[in-house]
């Protein structure tokens, strides 16, 4: 296992990154699911808490992943099998996320996500046997990481709400890890590959909530056929796909990936939310289905916000990513303040438009906003962000 050349020709993602990927997603997905049953029973603030930090263990494990076989991918057989070990993982996280949402129960999540990074350590101790030039960062990273993974042990035996202040230290001392590793010898990672994989399962996400949002509108037409209002969230929600598939693609942030440590972890961390924010736009989007149909516990207002409070965070990050990495000047981060603006103000409106008109206008105002980005900064469509 020796690192790969940083400007290796046409590297792309291999057919077991995608593979990987799948995997997580179908972690995204089940913590999508618990998000739109809280929220349509109005739990708003505890179901948001709980999406996030299940949220955190899915990407993180999957962002550590990408970064380390962006430099190190061999594609040998311990190295499929060491994946394949994390892929197991996030299943057995994602078989444990109804656990935390309803009895607050991490024990299954936490030992899906020790399994994960568990199996990361072990790449890097190879890494770090294998390639003595990056053994001093490869050490770094397996001891930072097992450190850390002793402590979400320890989180479990903290009564509430001793378990959420260790949760946030824990997240802090992960987050560290790779700023205290990559300063002995930086990785040599491939700025394109990265780009690559980060738009790859921006995509894939974007798939599930297509799915959720289609079979959440299956069921509602089982129970009482076609309506106007479903046509309209229907409509709204494949604008606000769209829109948000563009307006991610929209800019390359290839170039300036590499330019040093602070910005590709302001980058790579900060994907967090916009991974987050989409799956939460499905989530939102059945929740605004359940309003239609008068099945949600919660006032029209709130059902329209739980998609335009995702699309804001969405449109706001990506707005701050494109400006900061991409160079789009400062019309693009008046037109993502601007269309947040409008975005809330029409969720507001939800109680005299109903739901669903909400909705369809918060579909036709992401498209809009996506028309004005594209006017004011003209710009062939990226490969990848």
């Amino acid at each position: 296992m020796v690192s790969r050349d940083p400007e290796e020709g046409h590297r792309t993602a291999t057919p077991l990154e995608l593979l990987f990927d799948l995997c997580f997603v179908a972690a995204v997905g089940q913590a999508a699911v618990q998000l739109h049953h809280g929220l349509s029973e109005g739990h708003f603030a505890p179901t948001s808490i709980g999406y996030m930090m299940v949220f955190f263990a899915i990407w993180w494990a999957w962002m550590n992943f990408t970064w380390f076989a962006s430099a190190y991918d061999t594609d040998d057989v311990p190295y499929r099998l060491l994946t394949l070990l994390q892929m197991g993982g996030v299943l057995v996280l994602a078989a444990g996320v109804p656990a935390t949402f309803h009895d607050y129960d991490f024990l299954v999540v936490t030992i899906g996500y020790v399994v994960m990074r568990l199996a990361m350590i072990a790449q890097w101790l190879r890494a770090a046997a294998e390639h003595p030039e990056g053994r001093s960062c490869a050490l770094r990273y397996a001891g930072g990481i097992a450190v850390v993974q002793v402590g979400w042990l320890l989180r479990l035996l903290l009564p509430h709400p001793y378990g959420e202040i260790g949760f946030l230290v824990l997240v802090v001392a992960e987050l560290a890890v790779p700023a205290f590793a990559e300063r002995s010898a930086p990785t040599a990672w491939h700025p394109h590959h990265i780009a690559e994989r980060y738009g790859l399962f921006t995509i894939i996400v974007l798939g599930e909530v297509v799915l959720a949002v289609t079979a959440a509108m299956q069921e509602d037409v089982a129970d009482g056929g076609w309506s106007a209002g479903l046509l309209e969230i229907g409509v709204g929600g494949l604008l606000m796909i769209f829109a948000m598939w563009w307006i991610y693609f929209k800019h390359s942030h290839v170039q300036r990936l590499r330019e040093n440590l602070r910005g590709s972890l302001t980058w790579g961390y900060s994907h967090i939310f916009v991974f987050a924010s989409v799956a939460a736009v499905g989530a939102g989007l059945e929740v605004a289905i359940d309003a239609d149909a008068h099945k949600a516990h919660i006032s029209e207002v709130s059902a329209a916000l739980t998609v335009a409070v995702p699309l804001v965070v969405y449109l706001l990050l990506t707005g701050l990513l494109h400006t900061r990495f991409a160079d789009a000047g400062g019309r693009s981060a008046l037109i993502s303040v601007v269309g947040s603006a409008l975005l809330l103000g029409t969720a507001l409106l939800a109680h005299t438009l109903g739901v669903s008109s909400a909705v369809l206008l918060l579909g036709v105002l992401m498209a809009l906003l996506l028309t004005a980005g594209l006017v004011t900064h003209r710009e062939p469509v990226s490969e990848a962000a």
